[in-house]
């Protein structure tokens, strides 16, 4: 029986392959028969997992580059293709929150650092749709492929302090709807856009939130586990499924699709 959900033969690039979320995302794609660009801008993680996914048997290349710089992104693309010949996949992975764009409840809301609120965008919303307009290109030129961007709950409720990081993960919904359509307006069936919307996962740019020094919960991390019905936060690697899923064949009449993979929190009312 032919197995859909294989990534064999596929050739995927991941922004923020250097991050605890695109390592979960590089090895999982790994897992499932593809082969990775991983992308970031720290040299020595890509190399190092790279080495890593080769010393295991797998195929992958670092490409350093930063997502909002056109320039190196195509040059990354070039690289990419001059090693494997094409492309089937992207994953923007890039994004997160920055310490000045979060809101306190003592600031007043009146005198926002817009600056910091406009880096925050920048990063989410132009990190997404820069990589697609230069990896997407190729993917086009392949014939077929799919595009996972990556929302957030924060989309889809308000969440206190994270203004900046809620504009733009609610502008990447968007912006996966309407390019959703276009792509299949012009090419059919051939290139899906889809995201993946996780919940409250521990990061580089949530752990000072959600955790204190000692690793217990801040105030902010219990009431997210109290809302949460899995009571608890999710492990990286529980976002594999729903990115396998989408990247391969087993998904091919789907697109412009919102995947929530929160352990409830969006659900809940909390009563």
């Amino acid at each position: 029986m032919e197995n859909n959900f294989s990534l064999k033969d596929k050739v995927i690039v991941v922004t923020g392959g250097t991050g605890i979320i695109g390592n979960a995302f590089i090895n999982g794609i790994v897992a499932a028969g593809g082969t990775v660009g991983i992308l970031g801008r720290n040299e020595r993680i890509a190399e190092e997992r790279v080495q890593n996914i080769i010393d295991k048997g797998g195929l992958a290349i670092a490409l350093i580059a930063d997502v909002t710089d056109e320039l190196q992104l195509i040059a990354s693309k070039e690289k990419m293709l001059s090693k494997f010949g094409k492309i089937d996949g992207l994953v923007n992975a890039a994004g997160g929150n920055m310490p000045d764009a979060i809101i306190e409840p003592e600031q007043d809301i009146f005198k926002l650092n817009v600056t910091a609120l406009e880096e925050v965008m920048r990063l989410n919303l132009l990190g997404t749709i820069l990589p697609t307009q230069v990896f997407g290109e190729a993917i086009k030129n392949n014939g077929s492929g799919s595009i996972v961007n990556i929302s957030s709950v924060v989309s889809q409720l308000a969440v206190t302090k994270v203004l900046g990081y809620s504009l733009a993960k609610s502008s990447i919904d968007s912006y996966t709807k309407w390019f959703a359509v276009e792509l299949a307006r012009r090419y059919g069936d051939t290139i899906r856009m889809n995201s993946i919307a996780p919940g409250f996962f521990l990061t580089e740019q949530n752990k000072t939130l959600l955790t204190n020094l000692d690793g217990s919960l801040t105030e902010r991390g219990n009431l997210v586990i109290k809302n949460t019905p899995f009571n608890r936060f999710g492990n990286p690697d529980e976002l594999i499924g729903a990115l396998v899923w989408l990247l391969s064949d087993a998904s091919k009449f789907v697109t412009g699709s919102k995947i929530t993979v929160d352990g409830g929190f969006t659900i809940y009312s909390g009563v």
